[in-house]
């Protein structure tokens, strides 16, 4: 048997895990690109956001790219963290029950750490009977 749980080996981890990991770097840059042409737009206009009617929508676009870059951020920290799980092995099973985490669940989200009903259950939402774990 293969060292990632469903996946059909590490290579294919491996594989989804640097894909979406320069996927990522990239939305990066572009949005570095975004936000840092928002202040440099906003610096060439004497923009006052209290009286100027554009001057609370580029803050808004401002805040809004920045939030954006701050996840993109978290999620390159979260794929090389499974990058780590990966090399130690770790990888593809549940932290919160220690179950095989579902192949289809790292396909699409290949960082993941939970399962879906542990990630559920983190979400506020109970499963099995009467709304136990």
């Amino acid at each position: 048997m293969s060292g990632v749980p469903g996946s059909g080996g590490s290579s294919s981890a491996r594989e989804r895990l640097e894909a979406s990991r320069a996927s990522t770097t990239a939305q990066i840059a572009a949005l570095k690109r975004d936000f840092d042409g928002i202040v440099e737009a906003n610096a060439l206009v004497a923009v006052d956001d209290e009286h100027d009617p554009e001057g609370s929508s580029t803050a808004f676009e401002r805040a809004h790219v920045a939030a954006l870059l701050e996840r993109a951020a978290e999620r390159l920290e979260e794929l090389d963290r499974a990058v780590d799980r990966l090399e130690r092995g770790a990888y593809g099973w549940c932290e919160g029950c220690g179950e095989r985490i579902a192949p289809a669940r790292l396909e699409v989200r290949p960082e993941a750490t939970t399962c879906v009903r542990c990630a559920d259950a983190g979400a506020g939402h109970r499963h099995g009977p009467g709304g136990t774990r």
